[in-house]
């Protein structure tokens, strides 16, 4: 299945997540003018936006005001997966007590970030994302670099202590988020998109357009009794 992947780079320095937010309402409008069309395709092309990986920044400390301002909002359009960007500059140590504080941060803020407990269908549906929700956020370690250990080609960062794996997960957890994104949940991603995050933006958008149709009955039979 097609993953179209749409990067942001530098835009989580600033304090300005309107693009992000604009865009993804952009692609909710988008398809549901397609929905409302008479003559809508059979298939309608979906280009909304599934899931938001949000990047870190490996600091070691608690989240910075603009992530949890950034992930507050975001979390409410769209489905949300935070990940620790470079997690090979932390510690084993650190890298645990940091998950633990952006952990307690995402819950003291309301920040409900995916798989989200209130969408588990049953219990084994639960077992399965509590080991997921156990991790997050991911500490990933990413490279484009292919390296020769043991007679095997891998992807990897070489430092002088050795190398850094990118898909062992006794190195980092790349291979869990590649998973929950593109084999295990993609469709349960994109359901919850649909049910939830493009429900609330429809209904949102039918109200809008009820009240301002609503608002110009009345202001046409105002007009009636003004010229009578």
């Amino acid at each position: 299945e097609l993953v179209s992947v749409i990067p942001c780079p530098g835009i989580f320095f600033h304090v300005n997540w309107q693009p992000i937010m604009k865009f993804i309402n952009d692609q909710y409008e988008k398809y549901l003018q397609e929905e409302l069309n008479i003559n809508r395709k059979k298939q309608i092309p979906d280009s909304r936006v599934h899931c938001c990986i949000y990047f870190i920044p490996a600091t070691g400390h608690s989240l910075r005001p603009l992530d949890i301002e950034f992930m507050r909002r975001l979390s409410k359009v769209v489905n949300i997966v935070p990940v620790i960007a470079k997690a090979d500059t932390l510690t084993l140590e650190e890298r645990d007590a940091f998950k633990q504080r952006i952990t307690a941060d995402l819950l003291a803020n309301g920040i409900d970030v995916y798989p989200q407990k209130q969408f588990d269908e049953d219990s084994e549906d639960r077992l399965i994302n509590e080991k997921f929700r156990e991790m997050i956020p991911f500490a990933v370690v990413g490279s484009d670099q292919e390296y020769q250990i043991n007679g095997r080609r891998i992807l990897g960062r070489k430092t002088k202590w050795g190398t850094i794996e990118v898909e062992n997960t006794t190195h980092c957890e790349f291979a869990y988020l590649r998973d929950l994104l593109i084999r295990t949940h993609m469709q349960n991603i994109k359901d919850i998109t649909s049910s939830i995050h493009f429900e609330a933006y429809r209904v949102k958008r039918l109200n809008e357009s009820q009240n301002a149709l609503s608002n110009g009955v009345v202001d046409k039979e105002e007009l009636v009794a003004n010229e009578m």
